[in-house]
């Protein structure tokens, strides 16, 4: 199983047009978050399963504030992070899926990409795709591969 990861499109879609196109095929796609308006053109655009979270700045929007699911087995918290402090750091989102026992937990909200693998638990962020904050401003986005094993890798890549 092969799923994009992305966030903070602020709804400017070229560059997920571009990376969807590259990285295709994909089983499924996930938004962490502040689509502005645009879930529904993301969806037909991903052609598969797709999730998607509100962020700080989707206002009026329907979406879910965070969703759990599973993939391949692998228990996923999505939430934009805004509401764990992930500005400051992981510390709070951390706490947060180990008290819901996730196997990952997905955000966005920073626009810089994060990946720290624990020993019980994944924290990702895939930064963003048209307003990256790290060094270097280099759009971003991360892949999540399910073996034939069920072990889960996960990649940063930049655009």
């Amino acid at each position: 199983m092969k799923v994009l990861i992305v966030s903070d499109t602020h709804g400017h879609n070229g560059n997920l047009e571009k990376i969807i196109e590259k990285v295709s095929p994909i089983d499924a796609l996930i938004h962490c978050g502040d689509v502005e308006g645009q879930e529904d053109y993301i969806t037909s655009l991903a052609g598969c399963p797709t999730y998607i979270v509100a962020g700080n700045n989707d206002y009026f929007s329907n979406l879910e504030r965070e969703m759990e699911f599973s993939l391949e087995g692998h228990k996923v918290l999505l939430t934009h992070g805004h509401y764990y402090g992930v500005s400051m750091g992981t510390e709070g989102i951390l706490e947060e899926g180990r008290a819901r026992q996730v196997d990952v937990v997905m955000f966005g909200h920073t626009h810089r990409p994060c990946l720290e693998q624990h020993d019980d638990i994944t924290v990702l962020s895939p930064g963003s795709l048209v307003y990256p904050r790290q060094e270097g401003r280099r759009p971003s986005f991360a892949i999540m591969e399910v073996d034939r094993d069920g072990n889960s890798h996960y990649t940063t890549k930049f655009f």
